[in-house]
């Protein structure tokens, strides 16, 4: 476990406008907060995303995702996968405790939002008031960062990395609930049937 203290400091870095490499529970990922338009450029940059790409938003309780969405009843099936490594892409609600900016949140107002299973990654976002834009800790087409000293090598000394052991696990899987039927976008750690059967399709 990273100690409280280089939390405390990744965390300080962040809520000064900053982008980060923290750990969480699949890969390591690039950490900026979702409502800084400076710091989502920067990130998009570092990665070489085209621009308007849009982050997953991770949270540190589910009741914080459930605010965030315009129709929360639509996550209940899907709550048992959470905390874990599922993204739900939903339509953003119009008012809720954080303030979202693209491409946090997408020109159409949809987000996808997640709970991560890692104490580290919970931790730091918690500390940044409880949600982080993040996107896996590679160079975009790249596979992404396992380990602190993978992260180091993509984007240098420069970038503030959280040293959390290795994650050695797929990127998370990803389901569209803004389409009809529901969309797995991504496969990943969990099962797109078992998805797609908790949704009743």
């Amino acid at each position: 476990m990273a100690s409280e203290q280089r939390i405390e400091e990744i965390a300080a870095a962040i809520s000064a406008g900053g982008v980060v490499a923290i750990p969480t529970d699949t890969v390591y990922g690039l950490a900026a907060l979702p409502d800084d338009e400076a710091a989502l450029q920067r990130l998009a940059e570092l990665k070489g995303r085209p621009e308007g790409q849009p982050f997953a938003v991770l949270f540190d309780e589910i009741e914080a995702i459930r605010a965030s969405v315009e129709k929360p009843d639509a996550l209940d099936a899907l709550e048992p996968f959470w905390p874990g490594p599922l993204t739900v892409v939903v339509r953003a609600a119009r008012s809720s405790p954080h303030a979202f900016v693209e491409p946090a949140v997408t020109p159409e107002g949809t987000i996808g939002l997640r709970m991560p299973d890692d104490a580290i990654a919970l931790a730091v976002i918690r500390a940044c008031g409880g949600a982080l834009a993040v996107t896996s800790a590679n160079l975009s087409g790249e596979p992404p960062a396992e380990t602190a000293a993978e992260a180091a090598a993509m984007f240098g000394d420069d970038l503030p990395i959280l040293e959390g052991g290795p994650r050695r696990r797929l990127p998370s899987t990803v389901v569209d609930l803004t389409a009809r039927p529901p969309t797995v976008l991504r496969e990943g750690p969990i099962d797109p049937a078992a998805l797609l059967a908790a949704l009743g399709e």
